[in-house]
């Protein structure tokens, strides 16, 4: 079945990606359950981020900074109290936060270990520098725990790849991506150690629409494998939600 544009006409107009991305997570679930051995568990995470309002302020006039102040010591001398300087940046913000649809897969054998991750990626995981910073960085941080990732962008509107991103981030390429990349993919990836040399290994396809989507290999150890059926899940999530 072929791969849709969840973000343009007329799909959109008729189905909104957020009901999407929030229930392609549980149907993968239910899809592992089938397929993860004993001892092995997956469940959703689902978090959507707000987005941060930036407010610079310069030059405020409101009460003049005061005077330090004097205060008398134990001698009876008196000392200026000592008070910094004006900020070089006053910003009125929050923390970034991001969006998160993803799968986690534990070992509840070994006390919930964390052993692969499942992300999809949204369109404000790519909307801007800082965002895509974030999402590379999570995936980064999670290889480096030797947690296996997959990463799936179905994204039509932004044009970037975070996959690629994250290569160039630990100084390595994908020549199967070509130049430029791809904005629609899906890889999985995994660090491992092979006696002395730790191996960054990934699977990765290019995305069409009106094409099928791949099966990854989804790592739960260095020699356990399950095979991640995409086009499967997302052939039910499509129907689940009425998506023609």
């Amino acid at each position: 079945m072929p791969l849709r544009d969840h973000f343009r006409p007329p799909l959109d107009l008729i189905t909104s990606w957020e009901g999407f991305h929030g229930g392609w997570p549980m149907v993968i679930v239910q899809q592992l359950r089938k397929q993860l051995p004993a001892g092995y568990v997956a469940e959703p995470r689902i978090h959507s981020g707000l987005q941060a309002e930036f407010v610079v302020t310069a030059d405020e006039k409101d009460d003049a900074p005061q005077s330090p102040g004097m205060t008398e010591g134990n001698g009876g001398v008196a000392t200026a109290a000592w008070a910094p300087t004006q900020p070089s940046v006053a910003v009125e913000t929050t923390l970034p936060d991001y969006d998160e649809y993803e799968v986690r897969i534990y070992d509840a054998t070994h006390r919930r270990q964390l052993v692969a991750a499942i992300e999809i990626v949204s369109p404000a995981n790519k909307d801007r520098p800082e965002h895509r910073n974030v999402f590379v960085a999570k995936c980064a941080a999670l290889l480096q725990k030797g947690v296996a990732v997959s990463i799936v962008d179905l994204v039509t509107v932004r044009h970037f790849n975070l996959y690629c991103e994250l290569l160039a981030m630990i100084g390595h390429t994908d020549p199967t991506m070509g130049d430029p990349p791809p904005h629609l993919y899906a890889a999985s990836c995994r660090w491992i150690r092979q006696e002395k040399r730790t191996l960054l290994q990934a699977w990765s396809h290019v995305l069409y629409l009106g094409g099928p989507l791949p099966t990854l290999p989804l790592w739960l150890s260095p020699d356990l494998v399950v095979p991640l059926n995409l086009e499967q899940s997302y052939e039910q999530a499509c129907y689940d939600l009425c998506i023609a």
